[in-house]
């Protein structure tokens, strides 16, 4: 282990998969430019170091890149495709939702067809509502597309690996604010399988699942209610689609409460499909009502201080667990 930050995490995967697998190639709009000149960012270094042929700088057609992805996997390739910002994979979403998604159920099961698609997220750049949109609970709707959200150097790095080479179409949401946050990340071909979460905290008083950048909240939330003596154990999904039900369901089996927070806004959320798994899996276990912390029922705003009011934090957090207690 060594500490390394998650936008360079990211590239060691990618140089990893490169290595091992002629087939893996790597498209998107500047993955090769200067858009990407700085060490810590997700795909530096790699054209030099393995050519024009494996690392395709594209134009600016969100569509075209997802029709690039499905057409090379369709011929046997492993293509990892870049969407720059989460409301641009509207435009990608044709060749994603409709083909990619569903090749493997129109083949009876007989063919597969792995691609991987990097896409950017997060809050507190000031880019405006049309840049920051998290819209994770729209790709999991679709049947045939997985969809994995890691938090952490280690987990982006593992998580990226094992979606490269899965033999369905994965989409991997990297938050811009992790890129140059760093942590510990094992050497090596490591992997972290999807549909596997990772108690962080564990706990009695209540559960709390994120993903993505709102985990550190939770985990913040978690140290300042301790001095309380309330104890909360907290649930780091890292892969959507598929879902670790097993561990969040023993958990608030244990808690009695439950807990969700996203930066995506509540109404139609992620936690949403949470709650009503808990509801129906586990509703005799609950001591409260299930509690949704999120983004607001708005476009994300451009004013810093409105951007930061939007983002679920550790106090709205704390002002949950309050409220079912």
């Amino acid at each position: 282990m060594r500490e390394l930050h998650t936008g360079q995490a990211i590239q060691e995967a990618l140089a990893i998969a490169m290595d091992q697998d002629e087939r893996v190639f790597l498209a998107g709009e500047g993955v090769g430019t200067s858009i990407h000149d700085n060490p810590l960012m997700p795909t530096y270094g790699l054209l030099d170091r393995f050519g024009k042929k494996r690392v395709k700088d594209t134009p600016v057609s969100e569509a075209a890149i997802a029709g690039l992805a499905v057409g090379a996997s369709n011929m046997g390739l492993l293509p990892v495709v870049e969407i720059m910002f989460f409301p641009f994979i509207t435009l990608a979403s044709d060749m994603l939702v409709n083909h990619a998604a569903k090749l493997h159920y129109l083949s009876g099961g007989k063919s597969t067809f792995p691609l991987t698609v990097r896409v950017k997220a997060g809050l507190g750049f000031q880019a405006g509502c049309q840049h920051s949109h998290n819209l994770e609970a729209w790709m999991a709707h679709v049947p045939g597309l997985k969809i994995v959200f890691p938090s952490n150097p280690a987990d982006a790095k593992g998580l990226l690996l094992t979606s490269i080479f899965d033999p369905d179409p994965v989409i991997v949401v990297e938050e811009m604010g992790l890129y140059w946050a760093s942590g510990p990340t094992p050497e090596g071909d490591v992997r972290v399988p999807l549909g596997s979460a990772n108690v962080l905290k564990p706990g009695g008083d209540v559960t709390v699942v994120a993903y993505g950048t709102p985990v550190y909240a939770a985990l913040q939330a978690a140290g300042a209610l301790e001095e309380e003596g309330i104890s909360l154990e907290v649930i780091d999904l890292r892969s959507l689609v598929p879902l670790d039900k097993e561990t969040v369901l023993e958990s608030v089996r244990r808690t009695g409460r439950l807990i969700t927070v996203h930066d995506a806004n509540r109404f139609c959320g992620f936690g949403a499909e949470l709650a009503a798994m808990v509801a129906e899996e586990a509703f005799h276990s609950l001591k409260a009502p299930v509690r949704r912390v999120a983004g607001l029922e708005a476009p994300v705003p451009m004013a810093p201080v409105q951007e930061s009011f939007y983002k679920p934090s550790a106090e709205k957090v704390m002002e949950a667990v309050r409220s079912i207690l």
